[in-house]
C-alpha cells in the first residue's frame, strides 16, 4: 500500500488538472529525468542551496526587480491603476535569468560540465550563456534558423559570451524545432550535459522546476504591492508562449481567488487565421515535447506551423499548468495581434519611456484594452518580461523603416 501511494504521488507531482503534464520521452532520458527530479526535490528547500540561489539572484541578477507604478499610462487610460513588474531590468534584460540560475546550480550538483538550451527570442540563450560563463561551463544554444535572422543581436551576444549557437534548419526552423534538436542532443549525451529548459514546458519535472524558480516574480510583486498599496491586485497580466514568465507572474496568486489571472497569447494575424500562435483558443489536447498539453495540431496529431511577429511567443503549444488553469477557468487566456502588439510597443515607449520586448507588449496591449473598463480603485499588475532593444530593428522593418545596414 505504501509503494502504491508513493507511485500515485509521483504521478500526481508531474500532472496538472485532469489531463496535462507527464513524461513522454524515450527510455534513454527517463533515468536522467529521475536524477534531475531527485536533486531538484532534495535541494529546492535546502537552506544552503536557497542561500546560494538567493545570493546570485540578488547580487548578480539584480533582484528584486522593480514594481513600478505607471502613472502616465494610468492617467491616459483612465481606469485601473497600472503597476509594471520590471523583469526587463534584470541582468541580461529578461525574466529568463531567474530560472537559469536555479537550473544551473542543479546541474553543478549533478556534476555536469556542459549546458544546452533552446531559445526563440534569444533571451533564454543569452541568460544560459551568461551563467555558463560565470560557472565555467561549456554552453551550446539551439535556435531556429528563422529566429537567428530575426534576433541577430542576441545571436551575437551569445557568441560574445562564449556559447556556440547552432542554427536549426529542420521543420519550420523556429522555437519548436530548437526544442526538438536540444532534446535529441540531450538524449545522446546526457552523461555530461544538462538541458536548461527555458519555458514551463517539456516532461516532468521541467514545468515544476521552471515555475519554482520563476515564482520569485509573483512572490516579490505580492510583497511589493502590499508595501505600496496595502492590498492584493485585482488582475495580473503576462504574455504567454510556452509560459515561464506568466506562470512565474501567477504562482503566488493562484490560491487568491479575488485576483484575476490573464495570459496573453500571440494572435499573429488573427486568432481565426492560420497565421497565429493562440494555443489556448485554437489548440487541442495532444502530446509533444515530452508532455501532454494543448497544441496547434491537425486531426492526425501533427503539429501545425504557427506564426507571430514575436520569436519568443512563436511556439505551437503551452505549458501543461497553463492548460490546466484554462481548463478549470482559474486563468483566462486572450489573443493579441501583431498590429496591436506593435502599437503597444510604441505606446509604452511614448507614455512611460520604456522600450519593452515585443513579447511583453502583447500583455501591454491587453492592459490598454481592459484598464479603461475597470474602476479607478482597482489595480492591474502587468509583467514586462524583457526589454525591447532586440526588437527595435524588426519592429522598424515591420513599419517600413530600414535601420539595418
Amino acid at each position: 500500500m505504501k509503494l502504491k501511494n508513493e507511485q500515485e504521488q509521483k504521478v500526481k507531482a508531474g500532472r496538472y488538472g485532469k489531463n496535462f503534464g507527464g513524461q513522454y520521452v524515450p527510455e534513454t532520458l527517463m533515468t536522467e529525468l529521475e536524477k534531475v527530479n531527485k536533486v531538484f526535490n532534495e535541494l529546492k528547500d535546502d537552506a544552503a542551496f536557497k542561500a546560494e540561489l538567493h545570493e546570485l539572484l540578488n547580487n548578480y541578477a539584480n533582484r528584486p526587480s522593480l514594481l513600478y507604478y505607471a502613472k502616465n499610462m494610468t492617467e491616459d487610460l483612465g481606469g485601473a491603476k497600472i503597476y509594471l513588474k520590471r523583469e526587463d531590468l534584470n541582468h541580461t534584460g529578461a525574466h529568463k535569468i531567474n530560472n537559469v540560475i536555479g537550473q544551473v546550480l542543479l546541474a553543478k550538483h549533478l556534476g555536469k560540465k556542459r549546458l544546452i538550451c533552446e531559445t526563440g527570442a534569444g533571451q533564454h540563450g543569452v541568460a544560459t550563456a551568461t551563467i555558463a560563463t560565470l560557472m565555467g561551463m561549456e554552453c551550446e544554444v539551439f535556435m531556429g534558423e528563422e529566429d537567428t535572422k530575426r534576433q541577430r543581436l542576441n545571436v551575437y551576444r551569445m557568441n560574445l559570451l562564449g556559447a556556440k549557437v547552432k542554427a536549426v534548419t529542420t521543420g519550420s526552423r523556429v522555437l519548436k524545432d530548437a526544442v526538438n534538436a536540444a532534446l535529441q542532443d540531450w538524449a545522446s549525451r546526457s552523461e555530461d550535459t544538462f538541458y536548461v529548459m527555458g519555458s514551463a514546458v517539456g516532461p516532468a519535472p521541467f514545468p515544476e522546476m521552471v515555475k519554482h524558480f520563476q515564482s520569485v516574480i509573483s512572490k516579490e510583486s505580492k510583497k511589493q504591492l502590499q508595501e505600496q498599496a496595502g492590498r492584493l491586485p485585482d488582475m495580473v497580466v503576462a504574455c504567454v508562449g510556452g509560459g515561464s514568465n506568466a506562470i512565474g507572474s501567477f504562482a503566488a496568486y493562484i490560491q487568491d481567488p479575488t485576483v484575476k489571472l490573464v495570459g496573453v497569447e500571440a494572435a499573429g494575424k488573427g486568432v481565426q487565421t492560420d497565421k497565429t500562435a493562440a494555443t489556448i483558443e485554437r489548440g487541442t489536447v495532444g502530446i509533444f515535447h515530452g508532455m501532454k498539453s494543448m497544441f496547434m495540431q491537425n486531426e492526425d496529431g501533427q503539429i501545425n506551423p504557427v506564426y507571430s511577429i514575436s520569436a519568443g511567443l512563436d511556439y505551437p503549444g503551452v505549458g501543461p499548468e497553463h492548460a490546466a488553469l484554462a481548463e478549470c477557468n482559474r486563468a483566462q487566456y486572450v489573443g493579441i495581434t501583431d498590429d496591436e502588439a506593435v502599437a503597444a510597443f510604441d505606446y509604452i515607449a511614448k507614455e512611460e519611456g520604456i522600450v519593452a520586448a515585443i513579447e511583453s507588449c502583447h500583455a501591454v496591449a491587453y492592459v490598454q484594452k481592459i484598464a479603461p473598463t475597470m474602476a479607478k480603485d482597482q489595480i492591474i499588475i502587468c509583467t514586462l518580461s524583457g526589454r525591447g532593444d532586440k526588437d527595435v530593428a524588426s519592429i522598424a522593418k515591420y513599419k517600413g523603416v530600414q535601420i539595418d545596414e
